[in-house]
């Protein structure tokens, strides 16, 4: 039961996760550091810049984020990384559907928490058709 819990929480955290970075690149480039440093805030996952390359590798495979290499004055030289035009535009979609989904859970968890005060809901029941 906890290995099906814990491969449940990776999958939800996966596609999170590439939101948010497609988040944090709609408003500005980013190296990879500054991404965690973005993303990774009081309370939130831990987060390390090995675990945001290879979803920043897909998404470039995918047309959906471009990177340049530009010269720091602090150091070497940095890959930076922005969204492509169709990149923004799919975050956008996504941000609208994400929103639209956290909603949904936001209201089951407010109707079922409702529904355990006061009367108990009422009993459906369904028979099934002979026919079918």
């Amino acid at each position: 039961m906890a290995e099906e819990i814990e491969n449940k929480v990776t999958q939800l955290r996966k596609g999170i996760l590439e939101l948010a970075i497609m988040a944090a690149l709609y408003h500005r480039t980013h190296y990879g550091y500054s991404l965690v440093r973005n993303l990774a805030g009081p309370g939130s996952v831990e987060l390390k810049e090995g675990t945001i390359y290879p979803i920043l590798a897909r998404l470039a495979r995918e047309g959906l984020v471009y990177s340049e290499w530009t010269e720091s004055s602090q150091g070497p030289p940095r890959k930076y990384y922005s969204l492509t035009a169709g990149g923004r535009s799919l975050f956008e979609s996504l941000h609208g559907e994400f929103r639209s989904l956290v909603q949904l859970v936001e209201n089951a968890s407010a109707n079922t928490a409702e529904e355990g005060k006061g009367t108990p809901a009422k009993k459906i029941s369904m028979r099934r058709n002979k026919d079918e």
